[in-house]
């Protein structure tokens, strides 16, 4: 186990090197002058244009300037954002909302998912499972940020059963609707996934030998054709952690939420290169350890699956 987690780690070198240079090309491939907006109404000088090109390396040719970007890095040096504050730091004050936010999409997605996805494989065919398909395509069809309006607007100003936005040092319980909102896509897929996976090792042979043999129907679902059932559900749910720690811009937006999404959306609109760069870099490692944490899952959940 310990040679396969290595082995990972290093596959992990060239991923890392190849997405933080694609983004960090993109950023400043971008036309238009990376000053423009910064002195105000005003063009700035050229002193300060001068200066603002030699601190963030903007004179040397883009692979030079990743080589000296990617330098910082391994140092632990995300750089600083055009406002002169460490990117390192704004991300440790601001991930521990969006983690927690991520947290609390996770749990609603991994409880309600699964529990849905088993019902409707037990009672496939039945109003139990029409219900899971068609309430997960309805909540599939819609985009996220139609249902973060609307829960927020009726859940949130309305009835006032949860705040319609949150604190700037938020609560689990201010979390509750933005993280339902946030997983409520992945939840849907999630529960189909479960049905289909379930559904299929079912009508397995080895569940109707492990019934003949008399085995009860719970030990027979809970522990043979559900534990089965996991591994793609597994690979699922660390894909999606990731994706949910990243793809939280709008929910965060929508809902006035201090984390990661709402940081990298306002260097978007700022044209902050060195704040997007650094926020990716950062959010490519998470994903890729979430996914290495999963991959070490399989051995549990399948013993035939070898990591030698």
């Amino acid at each position: 186990m310990s040679k396969y987690a290595l082995r990972r780690l290093i596959q992990m070198i060239p991923v890392v090197l190849g997405v933080t240079f694609l983004i960090y090309a993109l950023v400043y491939a971008l036309p238009g002058d990376p000053t423009a907006g910064k002195c105000g109404e005003r063009p700035c000088s050229p002193a300060y244009v001068a200066e603002f090109r030699k601190t963030y390396n903007l004179n040397d040719p883009l692979p030079l300037q990743y080589v000296k970007y990617l330098g910082n890095v391994v140092q632990g040096d995300l750089g600083e954002s055009q406002y002169g504050q460490p990117i390192r730091d704004e991300l440790a004050e601001r991930f521990g909302t969006t983690f927690k936010l991520g947290v609390v999409a996770l749990v609603f997605e991994v409880v309600v998912g699964l529990l849905a996805g088993v019902l409707a494989a037990l009672r496939r065919g039945g109003f139990l499972d029409n219900l899971v398909l068609v309430s997960t395509l309805f909540v599939i069809a819609i985009p996220v940020f139609v249902t973060g309006r609307a829960l927020q607007l009726y859940l949130g100003v309305r009835a006032g059963l949860f705040p319609a936005t949150v604190s700037f040092e938020p609560t689990w319980f201010e979390l509750l609707l933005p993280g339902f909102v946030l997983g409520s896509t992945s939840l849907a897929y999630l529960a189909r996934l479960m049905r289909t996976n379930l559904g299929d090792n079912l009508s397995a042979d080895y569940v109707r030998t492990a019934h003949a043999k008399g085995l009860s129907t719970r030990r027979v679902v809970g522990v043979h054709a559900l534990r089965n059932s996991m591994i793609p559900v597994v690979t699922f749910i660390g894909y999606d952690f990731g994706a949910l720690l990243g793809g939280a811009i709008i929910t965060e937006g929508i809902f006035n939420v201090p984390g990661v999404g709402q940081y990298v959306f306002r260097a978007i609109n700022d044209r902050d290169g060195q704040v997007v760069v650094g926020t990716v870099t950062a959010l490519v490692l998470v994903y890729l350890v979430a996914n290495l944490v999963v991959d070490l899952l399989y051995a549990y959940l399948d013993p035939r699956i070898s990591h030698d």
